[in-house]
Order: structure tokens, then C-alpha cells, then sequence
């Protein structure tokens, strides 16, 4: 089941951004549509499966999809982005380079999780960190915080105070560490260093459950304390 999610502005006005989560896969990975209400022009993030599936939300909420981006090369939250993109005829934007060899062998990763129709796909832009990116109207910065995997990236606007971070930070949790290219003080350094210095009243989206804010992570999350 899909999910809708706005970002508060004053009465009776439009939000300046529209974001669609998308479970998708056995992961239940939170694949998002976003888009600018007023043109409805939008992108994907993170397409991991279930591409049937995503494309169904975007013709509902009439949506003209012009990029896909991707904040990791991890299964979950690529497997769907070459049929996708192909489907689309958009360009896909991120990750950072060092996920690489983590995108050019999905079909392992496919094989070790027993998942099926996940492909490699070839970014047309990788990022770095001090990138910006455009999406839904609206522009992004560009964090590079590896730790989960070597190249992820977070996506963060400053005017909206609102940040989509992957898999490096959850409501509670923080990313895997046991994965290949995976370290746990790695992760906590971009964590405490990247993330949390945005300041506590950011919100974020992760890649799996629900949404949370940077403050309440701070003096919550066991794995910060």
C-alpha cells in the first residue's frame, strides 16, 4: 500500500513538494515519488522492484517523471531502475562512484536474498558530496555518507528542512554493517558528522519505515547514544 505524505505549509496554500511512499519488494523498501504540485513534474527515488507497481502510482497521481535517483547500489533500492528508466526514457542520477561494483553485481545480490528481475543499471550522473540536485521543483544537496554502503548519498533541502536518507539512518536503527563495503564507525562518523549537524528539527525519510526527525534521533536512537 502506498503512502502520502506532505510537507506542512500554511493554509491554503500548495506544499511545495508532494512525496508518495512506495513499499516496494519483499524489503519493503520505501521507494518515493515526489513532484512539484504545481507542474507535477517529479522523479523516482530508489525504484527497487516492483516496477508494475510504481508506474501504477505515477499514472494515478498524473506525474511526469523526469529523472530517477538513487542514493545506494544495494538491491533493495536498485533492482528496479534499468527496466524503469528504460520504461521512462529518463536519465538516473547518483549514486556516488564508490558503489559501483555494489550496482554491476545486483544479479549476486539477487542470487544471495533469492530475489528474481533485478538488473544492473548504469547511472547516467554519479554524485559527489557538495553536489546539488534538482527534483520536483525543488534542489537538493548532495551528502556523501558511506558507512552502509561505500557510495551512498543523502538528499537534503535546506529551505524545506527535510532529508531523504536512505539506509544511513532509520526511526530507532541505523543502516546494516555486515554488508560488503559496510563499516559501523564509518557509518556513526557520517551519521554524527553529516547528518545530525543539519540540525535537530530536519525531518527524514528513510529508506525502510517510518519518518523521523534528526533531534529526536539524537536523543533516542541506542546507536547514537
Amino acid at each position: 500500500m502506498s503512502q502520502e505524505t506532505e510537507t506542512p505549509l500554511p493554509d491554503n496554500d500548495q506544499p511545495p513538494i508532494q512525496i508518495m511512499v512506495i513499499p516496494v519488494t519483499a524489503f519493503q523498501q520505501n521507494c518515493s515519488l515526489v513532484w512539484d504540485p504545481k507542474t507535477k513534474a517529479g522523479a523516482v527515488i530508489d525504484p527497487g522492484g516492483d516496477v508494475p507497481t510504481i508506474r501504477k502510482a505515477i499514472e494515478e497521481q498524473g506525474v511526469t517523471v523526469e529523472k530517477i535517483v538513487l542514493t545506494h547500489g544495494h538491491i533493495d533500492h536498485v533492482g528496479g531502475a534499468a527496466d524503469l528508466a528504460a520504461e521512462l526514457g529518463v536519465p538516473v542520477e547518483g549514486p556516488h562512484e564508490a558503489d559501483r561494483m555494489l550496482i554491476e553485481r545486483v544479479a549476486d545480490q539477487a542470487r544471495q536474498f533469492g530475489v528474481s528481475e533485478a538488473k544492473p543499471v548504469e547511472p547516467d550522473l554519479w554524485l559527489v558530496d557538495g553536489d546539488t540536485i534538482e527534483m520536483a521543483g525543488r534542489t537538493f544537496q548532495v551528502l556523501h555518507c558511506p558507512g552502509h554502503a561505500p557510495g551512498h548519498v543523502v538528499f537534503f533541502d535546506p529551505e524545506l528542512r527535510f532529508a531523504f536518507s536512505g539506509d544511513v539512518l532509520f526511526a530507532g536503527s541505523i543502516g546494516r554493517t555486515d554488508l560488503p563495503g559496510a563499516d559501523h564507525a564509518t557509518l556513526i562518523a557520517s551519521i554524527k558528522e553529516k547528518l545530525l549537524p543539519l540540525g535537530d528539527d530536519v525531518s527524514f525519510l528513510p529508506g525502510h519505515g517510518p519518518a523521523s526527525t534528526f533531534g529526536h534521533e539524537r536523543e533516542s536512537n541506542p546507536f547514537l547514544r
